[in-house]
C-alpha cells in the first residue's frame, strides 16, 4: 500500500485493518508527516488501536516487520547475488582443485597413466573402470569434473551478470575482479562509500595488519594486483599504477550506485593516465641505453 498525503496525515495505520500491521512496512518506509500529532489517540479514533499500550505494541511489531522486509529485499538486490555467485565460484574452484589433488594421489596407485590436477581428474572421470577400486577413484574423478564445470558456468554468470549490475566497474575492472570487489566489502553501495586507498589494499587485509603491527611494510596493493594495470607494470611503479586503478575504481562503483550511467571519459582518463606511468619504463630504457643523448 502507498502512502498517499491524506493517508500520511491520518498516521501509518491508515487504511489497514485493526490491529493490523502485515502491510505497515510500506507506510512505515514512504510515509512522512508535515508535523507532530497525537498518533496514539488517532489510532484509538480509527479503530485500528484499543488504547495507547496497544498502539505502541502495534507499531514495535509493524517496525519489526518493516526491518525484516528491508534486509529480505536487500539480500535479493542484484548486487547481492552477485556476491553470492563469486564467492560460490570460488567454493567450488578451491574444492575442485583440492579434491583434485586427492584424486591424483589415489590414481596414481592405481594406473600408470595419470596426471595430476583438475584436468587430469577431468579426464580419469571418463576412463573405464576395470575393479570395484578403480570405480570409487574414477566417481571421485567425476565429483572434481562436477565441481570445476560449476565453477566455469558460475563464472560464465558472472560475466553476463556485473556487467548488468555495475557497468563502469565492470569495464574498468573486468567482470569478475568487479565481482570480488563488490564481495569483500559487502555490496555496491558499500563499495561506493570506500575511499580509493581502501579499495586500493582490499584483499590484502592480513599484510595491512601485519604493517599497522609494525611487522611489515604497508601494501601497495591487493585483489587489484590480478589486473594487467597492476602486473603488467614493471615493480617500481605499481605503486603508482595501483593508486591511478583505486582511484578510477571508486569513482566507476560510485556511479554505478547513484546513477547507474556508463561514463567513457572516466575509462578514457585511467587509459591516460596509465599510458603516462607506463611511458616512465620507455624513458628509462632510452635513458640507460643512450639512444636519444647528443
Amino acid at each position: 500500500m502507498g502512502m498517499t498525503e491524506q493517508a500520511t496525515d491520518r498516521g501509518w495505520f491508515a487504511d489497514l485493518a485493526p490491529g493490523s500491521v502485515d502491510d505497515a512496512h510500506e507506510a512505515l518506509g514512504s510515509g512522512s508527516a508535515a508535523e507532530p500529532a497525537d498518533w496514539p489517540q488517532r489510532a484509538v479514533d480509527a479503530g485500528f488501536a484499543e488504547g495507547e499500550a496497544d498502539y505502541y505494541d502495534l507499531l514495535h511489531e509493524a517496525t519489526m516487520a518493516a526491518t525484516r522486509a528491508t534486509v529480505v529485499d536487500r539480500e535479493r538486490a542484484d548486487d547481492k547475488q552477485l556476491l553470492h555467485a563469486v564467492r560460490a565460484m570460488d567454493d567450488a574452484d578451491r574444492t575442485a582443485n583440492e579434491l583434485a589433488e586427492r584424486v591424483g594421489e589415489w590414481a596414481g596407485t592405481l594406473f600408470d597413466d595419470v596426471g595430476t590436477g583438475v584436468d587430469a581428474a577431468r579426464e580419469l572421470a571418463d576412463r573405464e573402470a576395470a575393479t570395484p577400486l578403480e570405480a570409487r577413484v574414477v566417481s571421485l574423478a567425476g565429483r572434481v569434473d562436477d565441481l570445476a564445470g560449476e565453477a566455469d558456468d558460475l563464472r560464465a554468470f558472472i560475466e553476463r551478470q556485473a556487467p548488468e549490475v555495475a557497468p563502469n566497474l565492470s569495464e574498468m575492472a573486468g567482470p569478475v575482479l568487479a565481482a570480488r570487489l563488490i564481495a569483500l566489502v559487502g555490496g555496491l553501495e558499500q563499495l561506493a562509500k570506500k575511499p580509493s586507498g581502501t579499495v586500493q589494499v582490499l584483499g590484502a587485509e592480513d599484510a595491512l595488519f601485519a604493517h599497522l603491527a609494525g611487522r611489515a611494510s604497508s601494501p601497495k596493493h591487493g585483489i587489484i594486483y590480478t589486473h594487467e594495470y597492476v602486473s603488467g607494470t614493471r615493480p617500481e611503479d605499481r605503486g603508482s599504477a595501483a593508486r591511478a586503478f583505486a582511484g578510477k575504481l571508486s569513482i566507476a562503483a560510485r556511479v554505478d550506485h547513484y546513477s547507474g550511467e556508463r561514463r567513457p571519459e572516466i575509462h578514457a582518463d585511467l587509459d591516460d593516465r596509465m599510458s603516462t606511468i607506463r611511458a616512465r619504463a620507455e624513458t628509462d630504457d632510452t635513458s640507460d641505453t643512450g639512444e636519444g643523448s647528443q
